[in-house]
């Protein structure tokens, strides 16, 4: 377990400094991506369906959502 934990930190790390040289547009979409996997996955649990399609539906919804606000951040 503390091995994963390691291994997870390093990830969020490496994923962080990925992340410096992107344009306002690039960060909305990925961050928009993110939540919205998140969120879509918790709301399939909760409702009883697929986590992993939640998870697509809700990436696809907060990419598009993330790439429109940081594109008006310009």
């Amino acid at each position: 377990m503390k091995r994963l934990g390691i291994v997870v930190a390093i990830a969020a790390v490496a994923a962080a400094a990925g992340c410096t040289n992107m344009t306002p547009q690039q960060q909305g979409t990925m961050s928009g991506a993110a939540i919205g996997a998140a969120a879509g996955a918790g709301i399939a649990a909760i409702s009883g369906g697929s986590g992993w399609t939640g998870a697509a539906i809700g990436a696809v919804a907060g990419g598009v959502a993330g790439n429109v606000k940081g594109g008006r951040a310009q």
